[in-house]
């Protein structure tokens, strides 16, 4: 399957608000979330949309987008609903907001909406690339690595860009990461049919302790060998020496990894680290539409990181 590459302006874009909010076009998305718009109807009153503003959205649903091949970082909306009304409302806003990509946890969504045609009407709503994942905290009730499986491939079926693939699928492990041979080998085969779909794969490890450097490359380096597109890391940071070693961390990855790489924090003092570590190298970051008030704020809104990333001016990777 053909990839249609993701769009190829710099972080540091702006897409005006005469472009792109449109009261009419608002208010057929809020109507969408709202129910009193047939579930069917929004992604081509949003083709259409795009089209009469001059866009070239294309509908041409074979050819998916892509986090990859493209100026980084990648802002990517970080969204987990209920139900596709709710997180098509939701990828619209971000991407009004300066969203590039948007990451979806199928963790939160109810099980009559986890089936392709639900999944294709959320990549069918905007002109982004879409990353699926499904952890073990599922919402409503406990479900095997295998079922996990099914899933995410139904998701790459429906045109996603990039599932995210558990570091210690199939064999639950300390720092989200098996060792057991026989599970590695059962990953390498997801991967493949992953990539066989069309759509990429990141690996992804989440713990809830601080990692020196060495711990981290090492880490990374292992899960790299599986033969993922993208490899990423979650820690924790909670005080000065922690988050100074971060700072060291993400620099480091950048010489030593061979794929493009995700080393994002957690923690009291993690907030920091999410706003400069994609200066400092990482390929893919996330953020959210809005906090509610449950949000833990480590991880910031795609309005802060879009102003941020504008204004700051530099770039590690610009460094000759």
């Amino acid at each position: 399957m053909k990839r249609r590459n993701f769009m190829k302006s710099s972080v540091g874009a702006t897409i005006t608000g005469a472009t792109l909010i449109n009261e009419l076009f608002m208010n057929q998305l809020y109507g969408y979330a709202a129910g009193t718009i047939p579930q069917t109807d929004i992604p081509d009153r949003f083709n259409e949309f795009y089209m009469d503003e001059g866009h070239s959205r294309a509908k041409d649903s074979t050819k998916r987008l892509s986090f990859l091949n493209k100026p980084y970082p990648v802002i990517t909306a970080l969204l987990g609903r209920q139900t596709p009304q709710e997180l098509i409302a939701d990828a619209g806003n971000s991407e009004i907001d300066g969203a590039q990509g948007v990451v979806i946890s199928l963790d939160e969504l109810k099980p009559e909406f986890r089936n392709s045609d639900s999944v294709k009407s959320i990549i069918n709503s905007v002109n982004l690339p879409f990353m699926f994942y499904y952890y073990r905290s599922d919402k409503w009730g406990k479900n095997s690595d295998d079922e996990r499986e099914e899933l995410l491939l139904k998701a790459a079926d429906a045109g996603a860009s990039m599932i995210d693939v558990m570091g210690d699928l199939y064999d639950p492990s300390p720092m989200q990461i098996t060792r057991n041979q026989s599970a590695i080998d059962k990953q390498k085969r997801f991967i493949d049919k992953i990539h066989d779909k069309g759509a990429d794969v990141v690996i992804s490890s989440h713990m809830t302790c601080s990692r020196t450097t060495e711990e981290v490359v090492e880490h990374m380096r292992t899960v790299e060998k599986r033969g993922p597109d993208v490899v990423k890391i979650v820690t924790v940071v909670n005080n000065e020496a922690e988050l100074a070693e971060a700072f060291s961390t993400t620099m480091t990855l950048r010489h030593e990894l061979k794929t493009p790489f995700i080393h994002l924090c957690n923690g009291s003092f993690g907030r920091p680290h999410r706003f400069i570590c994609p200066t400092l190298g990482v390929s893919i970051l996330f953020a959210v539409p809005s906090y509610s008030e449950n949000s833990v704020r480590t991880i910031p809104t795609i309005k802060e990181m879009k102003t941020v990333l504008d204004n700051i001016h530099w770039n590690i990777n610009d460094i000759k």
